[in-house]
């Protein structure tokens, strides 16, 4: 049995953590085979949008930490292999599409590291969250040290990441960390649906509008302002901003095809 599931479906990429009896606990095999659909997902043309769920009833209990000792202790984090993209973006290079996130139950460090990393969550209400490295005796290294505060500010994030203590999930679509809070069950459906309206969306708009947002974030508004036109240039050429024309004056819905 797979430890985690990929299907391509309807230019989508479905990315299912497959270790239920384990609640779905990280070990390292798990991790490369993320990382390789994330390398999938980011060359295969037909492919515009990923989703990362888990089957069970918990996301993720975080990471198998015995598995993970020698990694940890290497000095140097996470080793990829060819084709391969680190689902926390802490090395290498990040993915340049979407990411639609679905949790529930139990999501704790890695899971929630990972979250942090995609663009749209959605929440099943009885989603817990935790980084509970500090009572393992270390220290977040997904990029939970330095997102969180970006995302929920400095104390809030602080009050978490020092204790080690949970979060709900109330709490998290307070904060904005995630956009859809849904009940238990539903969570992977809302999630497939947020999905395909991305999937149908330009191609070439949407890695241009994640591209400029994720600029900004790590640059600031003055690298994305100075990148804005020159990025745009190409877009401009494409046949997909004749279609979103065409269909325009047609007043039909736009069939894209990344081109």
């Amino acid at each position: 049995m797979a430890l985690v599931n990929v299907e391509a479906r309807e230019h989508v990429l479905l990315i299912g953590l497959n270790r239920p009896e384990k609640m779905n606990a990280m070990n390292r095999e798990m991790y490369h085979a993320i990382a390789a659909a994330y390398g999938r997902l980011a060359r295969e043309h037909e492919l515009r949008a990923g989703l990362v769920y888990a089957e069970g009833e918990h996301f993720t209990s975080g990471l198998q930490l015995d598995d993970w000792a020698e990694t940890f202790a290497n000095g140097k984090g996470m080793e990829l292999g060819e084709g391969e993209i680190d689902p926390f973006f802490v090395v290498g290079e990040p993915l340049n599409k979407p990411v639609v996130f679905a949790t529930q139950g139990i999501c704790f460090t890695c899971g929630v590291e990972m979250m942090l990393n995609a663009d749209i969550r959605v929440a099943a209400s009885n989603t817990r969250y935790a980084q509970l490295e500090v009572k393992r005796g270390i220290f977040p290294c997904g990029g939970a040290t330095f997102r969180l505060p970006e995302e929920i500010g400095w104390a809030n994030a602080q009050r978490y990441l020092l204790t080690g203590d949970e979060w709900s999930a109330q709490q998290a679509f307070d904060w904005g960390l995630v956009q859809e809070l849904v009940e238990p069950g539903e969570q992977f459906d809302s999630a497939w649906q947020i999905a395909q309206k991305v999937a149908r969306a330009a191609p070439l708009g949407v890695q241009g509008s994640l591209a400029s947002s994720r600029l900004a974030r790590l640059e600031g508004h003055a690298a994305a302002r100075r990148a804005l036109f020159t990025s745009l240039e190409p877009v401009m050429a494409s046949e997909d901003v004749k279609e979103g024309i065409r269909s325009f004056l047609e007043r039909r819905e736009a069939v894209f095809k990344g081109e």
